[in-house]
């Protein structure tokens, strides 16, 4: 076994990738924290439902309402509800696909919405489709 001491073997030209690996980790693990927090539009506890088809990756107009009562259209609050027409109406005039897209609380009121799909048929909405989550195998009817 041999050692050099002494500054006769010259520089080393190899990179310390320890500090890369550990940078690296850390970004991994912030990254696995983070991800499942972000959600697309507002948080709504959606029911569920046992049959259900693929939703568009980003629907183009998505009316939600949350258990409060408070309506959102593509993740803008409507605070007051007699301009909720007009704004579907834009929407709907807007989008390529003719569908509203419509996602509520699943605690929330059955009056309330009956009275938000109405405004939206007012607006001249033909074709909606509601968002639900997909019911798991054992979950009770």
């Amino acid at each position: 076994m041999s050692m050099d001491i002494g500054g006769g073997g010259g520089m080393k030209s190899e990179p310390n990738v320890v500090p890369f690996c550990d940078i690296l980790l850390v970004l991994l693990i912030i990254f696995m924290v983070v991800t499942p927090m972000i959600q697309k539009g507002v948080d709504v506890m959606l029911p569920e439902a046992g049959f259900t088809k693929e939703q568009p990756e980003n629907p183009p107009v998505v009316l939600a309402v949350k258990r409060d009562g408070t309506v959102y259209l593509n993740s803008e609050i409507i605070a007051d509800r007699t301009q909720l027409k007009d704004k579907i109406a834009d929407a709907i005039e807007s989008a390529q696909d003719k569908v509203l897209y419509f996602k509520a609380d699943a605690e929330l009121d059955y009056g309330t919405v009956i009275d938000v799909l109405d405004y939206a048929m007012e607006a001249g909405v033909e074709n909606v489709g509601v968002i639900t989550e997909q019911r798991t195998e054992g979950a009770p009817q």
